[in-house]
């Protein structure tokens, strides 16, 4: 069975449908290009098919490449992989180009066979660019559909000639917000933005098709860059209005991207000299700069972690082997924040949700939360009103625990209290003793938690971050007892409401807070040491962060530091680093908050708006007359993070180096260009980490000193995806 079938019926119109059996979406691969390409000869070889529409077998078009096929083409190409990519890449060129000739006499441009693509649904990468090269694109009129080009998010760009149609389609200005941020846009949007053409009811796509192919004229099918006297919407670069989009879109990328991110650079010049020069040496240009980019080792990091390494996550590639434990009613206990934010996303899942708490008031205030999200979803025309009363009706706010009786999943988001935590813990197991209990906790240890607990095996930890719709990650943590139906009805769930899962061991903090409390202290230390509180911020946001650690450290609030640094002090004694805390309580004792009091290391004017850091910092911590180099200031505060990032690992608290680094870039943002914290070690190859931090510990402190485990594949040149990747290929 290929993956790409055709048919040819009495009318002349061959029908080509895309439909990979093997996966829920369509994915690109080597073979299924080669079969579609065998096709397309034989269409248009036929002199019995007048024109040809490109389909699907599915509900979708195509999720876009299987980006595994680089790797395996890296690997057949070891001597020269650069040679192999851009050769793969032309090749799709080529059969592209062959699509949008079709079959046309090259110099009067006659001849040609019409050729559509129709799409039912979501079209992405690829499952937009081979429509790109056809001559009429149409869509099903579906709302939820998907219609764009993701790749820069996870670190390349569009390189099958998506990145030079897309501009020259609509011009470079229009087409940034696709490229450059990987926009989507529903077919009604992607219509009036000119990237598709027609949008028509999903019981008549491929029937407008065929009609368009059947009455296609010849001048019907020259692409616009073909035909004599092509001029490039908003302007070339050297057109006066050109000049200045280019020159505009150039500040924009490294605005944006701080000039960490190689594949916005590469795209921008991609689109400058392809737009210099005729069509199909724009390809290969656009070619050269891909390759450019795979070759880069910040893509193949970022392709690993945000693609490959995401995907098997969500997958269950840690899931332990025990049945289905879909979730189909879950209680929520405690209608704050976070409890109203599981039990909408539940919700939005479809499963049915009892959110409790010890007030009806605050329980229905809990479930507006959800009320007021679907308002918001329906002014923007995402949601409808039927839509909302289905969702609402799936919450069932109340203060009574027997409510809970059925529930086969209950997360208890209560105030971070162990006594508190306690107490609710024996109600529900008094009201409902069968389910999967997971308590959400950022710091509480869940092997201290599971003691109020009579079945500490179905005893979990669930860490959400803050704001449940909008994070992506979850964190799962094992205690001591914990179980594998616990473990596996944890990441269901996580699965279900469409989130991204790693499972963790219980050791202080977990992983995601372990990594980035550091990162803040580091940066506080700093203003504490006299260095220029712009220079820590700015160093951070230059080498990827994005917040730098002062203003991290206001969106969460100062009093919430200053209520971590005590309890960690009275965990660990003396061991306990302090140095911070003085800058810390002084900002807390000056009753600076953060952005929730309108005051902190920042100054914030009436609304809430950030002004600038608050120059009393420098009042009673001067900045001293000699400053570090940037690159210290980023090492110390990138290695204040990884090296906890290697304790973890190394002391049994992540499994999985993919958790590590999928962890570290959606739970905190560590420099998603690097992949995660794994990766960039390997960029710079642990030799020199070793080194580095050794440095870093002769100057700055014991913090940084070289953990065994690193100084030992320092010894042995290994890399991290070298020792540890073995279980990520075996699963």
């Amino acid at each position: 069975m290929t993956d790409f079938t055709m048919e040819k019926d009495a009318d002349g119109v061959a029908v080509i449908t895309w439909d990979v059996k093997s996966k829920s979406m369509n994915v690109m691969s080597r073979d299924s290009m080669v079969v579609l390409d065998g096709l397309i000869d034989d269409a248009l070889g036929d002199a019995a098919v007048k024109g040809i529409v490109i389909t699907s077998g599915k509900d979708s078009f195509a999720g876009g490449m299987d980006l595994n096929v680089l790797g395996t083409i890296r690997e057949e190409y070891k001597d020269n992989p650069a040679e192999g990519l851009f050769e793969f890449t032309m090749n799709g060129h080529k059969m592209l180009r062959k699509i949008e000739r079709a079959g046309m006499d090259p110099k009067t441009l006659k001849g040609g066979k019409p050729i559509a693509a129709a799409l039912p649904g979501t079209a992405l990468g690829i499952g937009l660019e081979l429509p790109l090269a056809c001559h009429r694109i149409f869509a099903a009129d579906n709302p939820k559909a998907k219609i764009g080009l993701p790749e820069i998010m996870v670190g390349i760009f569009p390189g099958a000639g998506g990145t030079t149609r897309l501009v020259r389609k609509m011009g470079a200005i229009a087409a940034s917000p696709l490229l450059l941020e990987g926009k989507l846009n529903n077919p009604a949007k992607a219509k009036s933005a000119g990237v598709i053409d027609e949008v028509v009811a999903a019981e008549e796509l491929l029937s407008s098709a065929k009609a368009w192919v059947l009455n296609a004229t010849d001048a019907d099918i020259v692409k616009p860059w073909d035909q004599k006297g092509y001029k490039m919407p908003g302007g070339a670069p050297y057109h006066p209005a050109g000049f200045m989009n280019f020159v505009g879109a150039s500040a924009m990328v490294n605005g944006k991207t701080m000039g960490v991110y190689p594949a916005a650079k590469a795209l921008l010049s991609a689109v400058y000299e392809g737009a210099l020069v005729p069509f199909d040496t724009a390809l290969q240009i656009e070619a050269r700069w891909f390759t450019h980019v795979l070759m880069n080792p910040s893509s193949s990091a970022m392709i690993r972690s945000l693609f490959i390494n995401k995907e098997a996550l969500e997958k269950g590639a840690n899931r332990p082997a025990v049945d289905d434990q879909k979730v189909k009613k879950v209680g929520v206990i405690g209608a704050g924040m976070m409890g109203a934010g599981i039990a909408l996303v539940s919700a939005l899942a479809g499963i049915q949700v009892v959110l409790i708490d010890a007030k009806q008031e605050a329980a229905d205030k809990g479930k507006s939360y959800t009320a007021d999200y679907m308002d918001k979803g329906i002014s923007r025309k995402k949601a409808t009103p039927e839509k909302k009363e289905a969702v609402l009706g799936l919450i069932n706010a109340t203060t009574d625990y027997a409510a809970l009786a059925g529930c086969d999943l209950i997360v208890e988001a209560v105030f971070e209290d162990v006594g508190v935590k306690a107490e609710v813990t024996a109600k529900v197991q008094a009201a409902c003793p069968d389910a999967v209990f997971a308590t959400n906790t950022s710091t509480l240890p869940i092997t201290e938690l599971a003691k109020a607990s009579n079945d500490a095996e179905n005893f979990i930890g669930i860490h959400f971050f803050s704001p449940v719709d909008k994070m992506m990650l979850v964190e799962i943590i094992k205690g001591q007892k914990t179980g594998p139906v616990a473990v596996a009805k944890a990441l269901d769930f996580v699965r279900q409401i469409r989130k991204t899962p790693i499972v963790v061991n219980d050791e202080r903090f977990f992983y995601a807070n372990r990594c980035i409390i550091p990162y803040i202290n580091e940066g506080i230390r700093m203003v504490k040491e006299g260095v220029e509180p712009a220079l820590i911020e700015n160093a951070a946001k230059l080498v990827g962060m994005p917040l730098g650690p002062l203003q991290l450290t206001d969106e969460t609030s100062i009093d919430l530091g200053v209520k971590i640094a005590k309890a960690t002090k009275a965990a660990m004694g003396d061991a306990y680093d302090d140095a911070q805390d003085e800058v810390l309580f002084w900002m807390f004792d000056e009753g600076r908050l953060g952005r929730k009091s309108n005051s902190g290391f920042y100054a914030y004017d009436d609304k809430g708006k950030r002004q600038g850091l608050w120059d009393g910092l420098a009042a009673k911590y001067p900045v001293a007359d000699e400053q570090p180099d940037l690159t210290t200031v980023q090492h110390r505060l990138l290695f204040a993070q990884v090296l906890e990032a290697v304790r973890a690992l190394e002391e049994g608290v992540l499994e999985d180096i993919r958790e590590g680094d999928v962890g570290a870039i959606l739970g905190w943002g560590f420099a998603p260009w690097s992949g995660g914290p794994f990766s960039w070690l390997d960029i710079i190859g642990a030799p020199y980490a070793a080194e580095r931090c050794d440095q870093l510990t002769a100057e700055f402190g014991e913090r940084f000193t070289t953990p065994a485990l690193l100084r030992e594949m320092a010894d042995k040149t290994q890399s991290f995806y070298g020792r540890f990747g073995k279980k990520a290929d075996a699963a």
